[in-house]
This record gives C-alpha cells, structure tokens and sequence, in this order.
C-alpha cells in the first residue's frame, strides 16, 4: 500500500518541510500514522483520497508542535527528480514550492491538491471543509501566489 502511494506521501511532506531533515521526519510520521490507521479506513473515499488526508494532517499537527520554526521557511531539499517527470521545468517547479511554502497551511493543503487535479469536493473531504469553502479560499490562495510571484 504504502509503496503505490509514496509519490503522493512524498509531495506533501514536501510542501511542509524545510529542509531534508524535516522531509524524512514527516515522511517517517504519515508512514506510521498510514499505518497505525489503515485499520480503521472503511474505503468509503478512494485510497488516495485516504492518504492525502492522513498526510496532511499528519503534517499541520507535526507543525503545530515544532513552536521554534519560523513562519516562512525556505527549501533547501531538491527532490524535484520525484515532482517532475522533465528536468527543464525543475525551476519553475522550485519557484512555485517556494511560493507556496510561504502560504499558510491550509492554503498549502489546497495548492497541493488543486496541482495535484483534485476535484473541490475530494478537497473539500480531505481538509474537512465544505466544497463551497474550497472554491473561495482556492480563489483567494490563487490570486494571492499571483501577487507574490509579481514582486
């Protein structure tokens, strides 16, 4: 289960960490808490949609609980080669991370899965907000990462 999904678990953990060391803790943690929780999935929601889910809150709680780390956080950790199927957009995909780790969490959680073509109401499953929600703070969160990337 875990291997067909370590794509997934790996974007997201991207997306929260700040650095290598941040990436494989948090990779660490979604694995144990995949793990410890697969028992209870009923498979009402596709197993990806499961892990998303996990891998996201797993990430803001493990977040919540670093106090010292500063709000924006760049990355130093080039794991484009696992978010690029071609290496000439590997910049760009650099600069869009680097944006979007400057977000706040929820709207880092709802790029993620907006880039990933999630449909609003598996986001809206996901971070436990309702569809309509979704919509508006995409919006926002868009028009925001088109403000910072102007400056």
């Amino acid at each position: 289960m875990i291997s067909g999904q370590k794509r997934v678990i790996y974007k997201v953990c991207y997306v929260y960490a700040k650095d290598e060391d941040d990436l494989n803790d948090l990779f660490q943690e979604v694995v144990l808490n995949l793990w410890k929780g697969f028992p209870r999935y009923r498979g009402d929601s596709k197993l990806t949609t499961w892990v998303y889910s996990v891998a996201t809150k797993t990430c803001i709680t493990y977040l919540r609980h670093v106090t010292k780390r500063p709000q924006t956080v760049p990355l130093t950790t080039d794991v484009t080669g696992l978010l690029a199927d071609e290496n000439e957009h590997a910049g760009q995909l650099r600069e869009l991370y680097r944006l979007i780790n400057q977000l706040g969490k929820l709207e880092r959680a709802l790029i993620l899965l907006w880039l990933e073509e999630r449909s609003y109401q598996e986001i809206a499953e996901i971070l436990g907000i309702s569809r309509a929600n979704v919509a508006v703070k995409l919006n926002r969160t868009k028009e925001k990462l088109k403000k910072m990337s102007n400056r």
